[in-house]
């Protein structure tokens, strides 16, 4: 009976152990080989919005009066480009949420128990891979992707901390304030020849981060007349900025727009957990590279809270929240984001079946890339004899 009592206690000891092993140990791993698709990129630059806190049906669904709540991103989706939902992972908070679009890879319980605005590790990501990028918003989101760049390319304008008021009667001044300062920017590079000569580079990133949403569902409730009306201003300042970009490269038509969120939100107005209201975000993605409307006959919805919500009889498509971030390196021609376990949504680019078929190869050898460098660090941490079967085998 002793001896069956310390056999099940060392059992126990090494199933708790395990679960800090597991969850409480980092997997990003480093030294892999950039990968990247050898063709012509369609797009030269790429604009992508995140509304912080923005939940799916919040956006798709038509309001009290018959009339969609986002006339211009509705419009895009009938006319222009591709829509679905992308489902993010538990915990959903903004800066994990981030770190699957623009990253790749989903953050592990040991750098969000690290604090919320910085992973104790540095990675890689779709801005550290561009020529530049520029960047408006938040201070909790922008620094985590700035810190750590191979080099300084990567710029943020960020409003005081402070701005971040939960107790305010309406948060959407937040987003003005994203939109204000990124028009500034582009007005002022005309007069600026430095900054002009950057902006006509390839490969760059246009990031604005839009808390508005987020602090007005927490302050307010996803069904709140201050959370409908802040989607109606993002939606009305989306078609203004787009407006103002397609003008700033003369209608090239080499820009790149994806529209999306980090998390939903609950009706009580939090999140973090897992119900669909919260990990069911909205993508909306258009402009070069992108593929453009594809009329059905019907839709069949993937879940019950999108049942019913509007009727579109444009194609639906269905994402991990880390696919945005190969998907977004496909259509700017950069590297793969080096810790991504994205998968590039093949249905959403407009190319050719060989670019295609490149940019998934070159996904499928950076996530091999990891593979190969975790598979030698476990061969020299942990009993050998039980990986090197199968490390042989797929190296």
């Amino acid at each position: 009976m002793l001896q069956f009592v310390a056999v099940g206690l060392a059992v126990h000891l090494v199933f708790f152990y395990s679960i800090f092993d597991i969850y409480f140990t980092s997997p990003l791993v480093h030294g892999m080989t950039p990968q990247r698709t050898p063709l012509s990129p369609p797009a030269k630059r790429l604009v992508l919005f995140v509304a912080d806190g923005l939940r799916a049906d919040v956006l798709y669904r038509l309001d009290e009066n018959g009339s969609p709540r986002a006339s211009y991103l509705r419009k895009v989706i009938e006319e222009k480009g591709s829509w679905g939902v992308s489902h993010t992972h538990v915990p959903t908070e903004s800066r994990p949420g981030h770190v699957a679009l623009i990253a790749g890879f989903y953050e592990d319980v040991s750098a969000v128990a690290k604090g919320w605005k910085d992973n104790p590790i540095e990675f890689d990501s779709v801005f550290n891979e561009s020529k530049y990028t520029w960047s408006w918003g938040s201070p909790d989101i922008l620094p985590m992707f700035a810190k750590g760049a191979s080099k300084d390319h990567i710029y943020t304008f960020m409003y005081p901390a402070e701005n971040e008021d939960f107790a305010a009667e309406d948060a959407s001044k937040l987003d003005t304030w994203v939109f204000d300062e990124a028009k500034k920017f582009l007005i002022s590079a005309k007069n600026n020849d430095t900054l002009l000569s950057q902006l006509l580079e390839e490969k760059i990133v246009f990031f604005l981060h839009l808390l508005g949403l987020d602090t007005n569902g927490h302050a307010h409730r996803p069904m709140s007349r201050e959370y409908i009306e802040n989607v109606k201003i993002v939606d009305a300042a989306i078609r203004e900025f787009v407006s103002l970009i397609e003008n700033f490269y003369e209608n090239d038509e080499k820009t790149a727009y994806v529209f999306t969120s980090d998390h939903g939100m609950t009706d009580w107005g939090t999140h973090g957990a897992g119900h669909p209201s919260e990990t069911m975000t909205p993508l909306v993605a258009w402009g070069a590279g992108v593929q453009q409307a594809q009329q059905v006959a019907r839709q069949n919805f993937p879940d019950n809270l999108l049942q019913g919500m509007l009727h579109i009889d444009v194609l639906f498509f269905v994402y991990f929240q880390a696919d945005v971030a190969p998907l977004m390196s496909s259509l700017i021609g950069v590297p793969l984001p080096l810790n991504s376990v994205g998968v590039l949504p093949l249905e959403l680019l407009n190319n050719t079946d060989l670019f295609k078929a490149e940019s998934m190869y070159s996904n499928a050898l950076q996530i091999l890339e990891q593979y190969k460098v975790d598979g030698k660090i476990t061969l020299s941490k942990f009993f050998p004899f039980l990986f090197t079967s199968l490390i042989i085998m797929y190296i």
